[in-house]
């Protein structure tokens, strides 16, 4: 069975029809990318609430058995991003090395990436991280902390994923 991975967009305008999801895509072809590994994937758009977004989030861990799960939006300091506040709730182990990553290569680009809140969990062997919800930020995000998501996943008990060398180099120690 391939490994499958969750593509959630939260956002109110982008779920209503308002404007067209980027993020979602921009994620999609970014793992499409990076993966030699086939994977199916499972992406929804959703809106700005914590309730719909905890739901979510379990549905693609617990049920639909998604090893990665990668949101984007939701994740600023506005009244209703509360991105961060679900995961938090559904992943009982967070893994805050990502944000501080995120944070650190976003700084790079935006001084507003102090304002960011990107996040990491595990619930079970899923893997859940918060990315930013503009395309140009969410490539840079992965790129920082794509490296170690593919061994991250192996020590929480989920698939091996193999990365595309010339694309991204997944990090595992020498055996």
């Amino acid at each position: 069975m391939k490994p499958r991975i969750g593509i959630v967009t939260i956002s109110d305008r982008a779920s209503s029809g308002v404007y067209e999801d980027l993020g979602g895509p921009a994620i999609r072809d970014t793992l499409r990318a990076y993966l030699a590994t086939p994977w199916e994937e499972r992406y929804h758009v959703i809106p700005d609430e914590q309730p719909v977004i905890e739901a979510t989030l379990r549905a693609l861990c617990d049920e639909e058995g998604c090893c990665l799960v990668l949101t984007t939006g939701g994740t600023g300091p506005s009244p209703r991003d509360v991105t961060p506040e679900a995961t938090r709730a559904v992943c009982p182990r967070i893994l805050d090395g990502f944000g501080e990553r995120m944070r650190a290569v976003s700084l790079q680009y935006v001084p507003t990436a102090i304002l960011s809140r990107q996040m990491a969990g595990l619930r079970g062997s899923s893997l859940v991280v918060n990315l930013p919800g503009r395309p140009k930020s969410i490539r840079e995000c992965l790129d920082a902390v794509f490296p170690a998501i593919p061994y991250c996943i192996e020590l929480a008990g989920g698939p091996i994923l193999e990365t595309d060398p010339a694309v991204i180099k997944a990090f595992r120690p020498a055996r």
